[in-house]
C-alpha cells in the first residue's frame, strides 16, 4: 500500500528520481513541465511516424495534460486543472520510448501504458481534478514551444514551484487506483 512519503522533483528527471518513486507517495514538483493534450499528443507522433524530429526534447521530461484557460489580465495563467490521461494512451509509449520520465493526468491507465511505464522508466502522477484556479497559483510562468495553433492545446514550457501531485503508477506496477480499491472493499 502507499507510504505517503513527501518528495521533492526538479525537472529534468534521472533514472534514480524515478526508482525512488512509490504508488501513493506525495510529490512537489519545482522547475519546468511541458504540457500537452490531446491534439498535441496526436501531432507529437505523427510527426515521429513520419521520421520528423519532435519541437520539444522529452528525455527526462514530465508532461502534464493540460489545456489551460487563458490567463486574466496580470496573471501567468489561467485555470490549469489535469485532464483524464487515459486519453493519451494511444500515444503514450512511444513518448516514453524517447526517455519522457513523468507524466501528470487525472483518472487510470490502460494495462499496456502501465507495463511501459516499467518498461522505460516512467512514472504516472495525479493531480486534483478540478481544482485547476488553485493549481494554477504554483505556475509562475508560462510560454508556448510548440504548436501554437492549437490554441489551448499548444505545447507550453511552465516553470512551477511546489506544484502537488502524487504517484499513481510506479515503475514496481504499483496502482493507486487498485491499491485503494482493494483496502476498502474489505
Amino acid at each position: 500500500m502507499a507510504t505517503a512519503e513527501m518528495r521533492l522533483l526538479t525537472p529534468p528527471l534521472a533514472d534514480r528520481d524515478i526508482l525512488g518513486l512509490r504508488a501513493g507517495d506525495q510529490v512537489r514538483f519545482s522547475g519546468v513541465l511541458l504540457t500537452a493534450r490531446d491534439a498535441a499528443h496526436k501531432r507529437l507522433v505523427a510527426g515521429l511516424d513520419a521520421g520528423q524530429s519532435l519541437p520539444i526534447d522529452l528525455y527526462g521530461q514530465v508532461l502534464y495534460y493540460v489545456g489551460p484557460t487563458p490567463p486574466r489580465p496580470g496573471m501567468v495563467i489561467g485555470a490549469a486543472g489535469p485532464t483524464t490521461g487515459g486519453r493519451m494512451d494511444a500515444y503514450a509509449s512511444k513518448l516514453m520510448a524517447l526517455g519522457l520520465k513523468g507524466m501528470i493526468g487525472k483518472g487510470g491507465r490502460s494495462r499496456a501504458v502501465r507495463e511501459a511505464m516499467q518498461q522505460h522508466g516512467c512514472v504516472y502522477f495525479g493531480a486534483v481534478g478540478g481544482a485547476g484556479a488553485l493549481l494554477s497559483k504554483y505556475i509562475r510562468s508560462a510560454e508556448v514551444v510548440a504548436y501554437a495553433d492549437l490554441g489551448t492545446e499548444a505545447v507550453r514550457r511552465l516553470v512551477v514551484e511546489d506544484f502537488p501531485g502524487i504517484v499513481i503508477n510506479d515503475v514496481y506496477g504499483n496502482d493507486l487506483y487498485e491499491d485503494g480499491r482493494r483496502t476498502y472493499a474489505r
